[in-house]
């Protein structure tokens, strides 16, 4: 059977599979296919370090619970292609995504589209084929070249919170990756800024009041808390009372408000009730997910003789890291529970930052390595936990981490962390019912 990812892999035979960041390339391959990106539905454009899926998931539910069709266009997959095209709501078809590559290859020519620019292209082909309300926009890399950056007129554009990641291509401090972030501010359109550090705020606002983009920033325009187990949402515009997001993990807080942060500020009329439908039926892959199925869980539950907690999280920086940390925490406050980890990680990301964050709360590290060429190998990333002061072994297979960590005697059944990478998350996933 003939998949997006074969065709995808012969396209690649011919095409580079690098990252280089320009915006000339996918312009002139659009205007051959006749600038579809021209001819989208109203469009947020979603950029940052962390925190875009989830904020994405957020918009899509609470416009579906308004009754809008909405596009989703993010990256990278888990399990297959078609998750990152969504056509009103549903996953691109393989014959539909097929055909418009095809095209997208024939009008490439002697351009040398990278992977990304390729489906880039394909996917905006798609979205000004398909009638919908919305298009939710995922920047792949960055944002001042990244190839989703050729659009004109977004309703708002989103910089989520800004941390150091891919520094080679971004720069190695967080004001530089912010002016990265932030290029995707457009003169008309609302810039709204997530939970930032003082420097990446002071960045991102001051290129959106260059670029004549109105501010509508947390912390100063708009602002989001826990109070007596509801969500506070409260801005210029008043205060709402709303559900608490079903995502564990109190950083998603901060992406509920910064979605609803988006519709106030993009001028979309949607009222509190379809808000709370929205935030309480959100839902985000690998992002503090617990697995409720599935044969690492039938393991667990052979093993230990009865139910177990097994969470699964893609994030792979310290920032993420962070996070993570602070969920399982909170985790912890509720049910005390020994916190094991399954961690993979790619060779180029920052593994000391993001062990650091767990030092003293795990009570055991199980290093494997992702089924892709980037990923770390397990004796490296062992050496690293151990030196950021993780109790830490290497495992040949998540499976075999899982039966050692089991086989351990604790005073409680163990929180199974499995975390690191999305690579390893999907391998997870595609076993997962």
């Amino acid at each position: 059977m003939t998949t997006i990812e074969t065709v995808l892999e012969r396209i690649a035979d011919r095409r580079p599979r690098i990252i280089d960041l320009s915006l000339g390339r996918i312009e002139r391959v659009l205007a051959r296919l006749g600038d579809p990106h021209l001819s989208l539905p109203k469009t947020i454009h979603v950029a940052g370090t962390n925190g875009k899926g989830s904020t994405i998931a957020f918009l899509k539910t609470m416009l579906s619970a308004a009754g809008h069709s909405v596009h989703v266009y993010t990256s990278p997959h888990l399990v297959r292609f078609n998750e990152r095209v969504l056509l009103a709501g549903e996953e691109v078809s393989d014959e539909q995504f097929i055909e418009i590559l095809t095209r997208v290859d024939q009008a490439a020519g002697k351009d040398k589209l990278t992977h990304f620019e390729t489906i880039t292209a394909a996917a905006f082909a798609a979205f000004s084929e398909t009638p919908a309300d919305f298009l939710l926009l995922e920047v792949g890399l960055g944002g001042r070249l990244d190839a989703t950056n050729v659009i004109a007129n977004p309703a708002a554009s989103i910089v989520t919170p800004v941390g150091l990641d891919h520094e080679a291509f971004l720069g190695d401090t967080i004001e530089l990756v912010a002016a990265e972030k932030a290029g995707i501010f457009r003169d008309g359109a609302p810039a709204v800024i997530g939970r930032q550090s003082p420097a990446a705020h002071a960045v991102l606002r001051a290129i959106a009041e260059e670029r004549g983009a109105a501010v509508f920033a947390h912390g100063s325009e708009w602002d989001v808390y826990e109070e007596h187990g509801r969500l506070v949402y409260q801005s210029e515009f008043g205060v709402s009372d709303l559900e608490l997001p079903r995502m564990a993990g109190r950083h998603q807080l901060d992406n509920a408000g910064l979605a609803i942060a988006a519709l106030q500020a993009s001028k979309i009329n949607i009222s509190d009730m379809q808000i709370s439908d929205g935030i309480n039926s959100a839902h985000w892959p690998a992002r503090m997910q617990r697995l409720g199925s599935g044969p690492l869980v039938d393991l667990a539950n052979e093993l230990q003789g009865g139910p177990t907690e097994i969470w699964l999280d893609g994030g792979h920086n310290p920032h993420a890291a962070r996070a993570i940390a602070t969920a399982i925490g909170e985790l912890e406050a509720r049910s005390p529970r020994p916190l094991i980890m399954v961690v993979g990680m790619q060779g180029n990301k920052d593994a000391a930052g993001y062990f650091a964050e767990f030092k003293g709360i795990v009570r055991e590290t199980y290093c494997v390595a992702a089924d892709t060429d980037s990923a770390m190998s397990r004796d490296d990333l062992t050496a690293i936990a151990t030196a950021a002061g993780l109790r830490a072994s290497s495992a040949p297979s998540i499976i075999e981490a899982l039966k050692r960590a089991w086989g351990t005697k604790f005073e409680f059944s163990p929180r199974i962390l499995i975390c690191g990478s999305l690579y390893l998350a999907g391998e997870v996933l595609r076993d997962h019912k």
